[in-house]
């Protein structure tokens, strides 16, 4: 279980710093590039979901709250077990990260309405607890990476649709944090080894199966090496 904690410890840390950092320094909507147009630093902050997406309002945003922990909760509690079963090392690791990043932005909606006053966009917040811009679980998440890898417009020719010929057109426009990232990662290497990680007794199949072909094959190749030999012998 060491493994899965360091990895969960490590993501919290990194995110919760760049974030009060990023509260505390800049104003709402600043932004600063990168690594040229296409990587920026840009402070927003958001009352709803992963990258940006919102739900219903204050009662919306409770439940949404509630149902964060909850689901962390399961998380936690089945990352747990995968730990005690002993399975793959990739497939905890994936789920630590899911872990970590759902707790990251947990921590924002607990506790950033109690201990910062209010973003705006003439100055950073303060850190000061007990003067806070919300109430318990009602806090903001804090997004500030942004990477609109391609920002141009839409042909005015050939097939692209009369609607949309010759509008601005922008690939990957959501604003994200690391937590948000360490959930995506997660979610990725499940989907591309869910075989291997759900399935473990065919990929075994397998790999038994390839492992007896090959002896078989050199059993074969060895066998055909000693009869040429003593044929030429002969």
């Amino acid at each position: 279980m060491k493994k899965p904690l360091i990895i969960v410890f490590l993501i919290l840390l990194f995110d919760q710093i760049l974030k009060v950092y990023i509260k505390t320094h800049y104003t709402l909507g600043e932004s600063h590039p990168i690594l040229g147009s296409w990587s920026y630093i840009f402070f927003i902050e958001n009352e709803g979901m992963a990258f940006g997406w919102k739900f219903f309002g204050a009662y919306g945003k409770l439940m949404l709250s509630i149902f964060r922990i909850l689901a962390a909760a399961g998380i936690f509690y089945y990352l747990f077990t995968l730990v005690k079963k002993g399975v793959r090392p990739g497939m905890i690791y994936a789920f630590s990260l899911i872990f970590a990043g759902a707790a990251g932005n947990i921590i924002d909606s607990m506790f950033y309405g109690l201990i910062f006053t209010e973003s705006t966009l003439m100055a950073p917040a303060i850190f000061s607890p007990g003067n806070g811009y919300a109430g318990f679980l009602h806090g903001k998440v804090v997004d500030m990476l942004y990477f609109p890898l391609i920002d141009g417009y839409w042909p005015d020719w050939g097939i692209i649709p009369a609607g949309l010929r010759g509008d601005h057109f922008q690939f990957f426009r959501p604003v994200f944090n690391i937590a948000d990232s360490s959930i995506t990662v997660g979610v990725a290497i499940l989907l591309l080894f869910q075989k291997r990680f759900f399935h473990p007794e065919k990929e075994t199949r397998k790999e038994e199966k390839n492992s007896a072909e090959s002896v078989q094959e050199s059993v074969i190749e060895a066998t055909t090496e000693a009869e040429a030999s003593v044929s030429g012998k002969e």
